[in-house]
């Protein structure tokens, strides 16, 4: 299989999984810090104090919503310039807006440069999917994507390993690690060329771009219909874990007699077990999908991870017991993998950044939206019940996930 691929394709993945590598660096920095920075910002004095959790789920949803934005906005830009040229773009706004985060004085503050960052964030998964999808045979995609979703994995792992490096410093010190990936950007644009697919699709277009509402016409109206509902209702439940088991750890009774350095290292397990077990998700996901098929492997995945979710927050547990949860839980998140090389290829070439970017980012929106409301059934410092509820909405998304169509290869 190795002799298959040429230099050009060897670039082009290279470039899409560092690009999503430091993609899951950025993207989680915040979490990992939320509760301690945003106490800080707005003066309380307890990570346990309601406001902490209010301001800190106002700031991930502005984050969340940034990314649905950036995935439709750097979604157009990349059917209508190129994929290599908008993915050099994605990761330098990235880059530099989470590495400003560092001098947020005020929790508003925050809540912008996260905002922004969240724009180029978004915008890289819909630009590096269509550059694979463009590039690699049709045959390897089940496990490009576990590999693809591998380097989100990998950036998380990453952002762990730096919160335990400064575990004793202020929370702010952890998003001058986000401003690494801006040194990819120049590798990108001498390196990789743009795909010879959307080449000949801009040439036989004659430069014509179709809009954003041909997603809404003929028969691609039903798939963006469905893609997009199947999208916002699990990412809704997916970012609701992400976010708020964090900060739920922090404020277990026997962590809250913890020092800051040892809730740290606490939180950096907690996402290393998670993130860990969601490597091997992905590539168990890819297997699955070779031989059931996309749709059954992402409905039957999104009811496991139901049952996890129900299993690790049915009662109180102490944190002990959440940390035998918390590798089941990732191990199901491997179903996100498959999005990536599912997606693009549904769509027709000059709307596949556009599609794919608006379809799967504008769950970012719900999930939003979702972080907040699901907050509001949390107690003082207790965020059992938000968890909860949250994952009782894996079942409405497995059962919408055989309404999606079929691959079309």
């Amino acid at each position: 299989m190795k002799s298959q691929l040429t230099p050009r394709q060897w670039k082009s993945g290279i470039a899409a999984w560092l690009g999503w590598m430091f993609d899951g660096l950025d993207m989680h920095l915040y979490t990992l810090v939320a509760a301690p920075f945003v106490m800080q910002l707005i003066a309380a004095s307890s990570t346990s104090d309601p406001a902490v959790g209010q301001y800190a789920s106002i700031i991930q949803a502005a984050f969340l919503l940034g990314w649905a934005l950036g995935g439709g906005f750097f979604g157009f830009i990349g059917d209508r310039f190129g994929r290599s040229r908008t993915l050099s773009f994605t990761v330098l706004t990235y880059a530099m807006f989470t590495g400003l985060s560092f001098f947020a004085e005020t929790w508003w503050q925050l809540m912008i440069f996260r905002f922004l960052a969240a724009l180029g964030i978004g915008g890289e998964w819909a630009v590096g999917a269509s550059l694979l999808s463009e590039t690699w045979p049709k045959t390897w995609r089940p496990w490009i994507a576990a590999v693809l979703q591998c380097g989100v994995n990998v950036g998380i792992l990453l952002a762990v390993l730096a919160n335990l490096l400064l575990a004793s410093a202020p929370p702010k010190y952890l998003f001058l690690v986000g401003v690494i990936p801006a040194l990819l950007v120049f590798w990108i644009r001498r390196a990789v060329p743009e795909p010879e697919e959307w080449h000949a699709a801009r040439a036989s277009a004659d430069f014509k771009q179709p809009g954003i509402g041909e997603l809404f016409r003929g028969e691609t109206r039903r798939i963006t219909l469905w893609v997009m509902l199947v999208c916002g209702v699990s990412l809704t439940a997916h970012w609701a874990f992400m976010f708020w088991h964090q900060q739920h750890l922090r404020n277990l009774p026997d962590v809250l007699l913890m020092t800051p350095e040892q809730k740290n290292k606490l939180a950096s397990t907690a996402m290393y077990l998670v993130i860990g077990s969601s490597i091997l998700g992905n590539f168990f996901s890819g297997c699955l999908a070779r031989y059931f098929g996309y749709r059954a492997t992402i409905a039957w995945t999104f009811l496991a991870y139901f049952l996890m979710m129900f299993g690790a927050y049915f009662s109180a547990r102490d944190h002990a017991a959440l940390l035998c949860w918390f590798p089941l839980i990732g191990f199901c998140q491997g179903v996100f993998g498959l999005f990536t090389m599912y997606l693009p290829p549904l769509f027709p070439t000059l709307l596949r950044t556009t599609g794919a970017g608006f379809c799967y980012n504008i769950g970012r929106i719900a999930a939003a939206f979702g972080t907040v409301f699901f907050g509001l059934f949390s107690k003082v410092g207790d965020h059992r019940a938000a968890l909860f509820y949250a994952g009782f909405l894996f079942l409405p998304a497995a059962a919408a996930s055989f309404m999606m169509p079929k691959a079309k290869d």
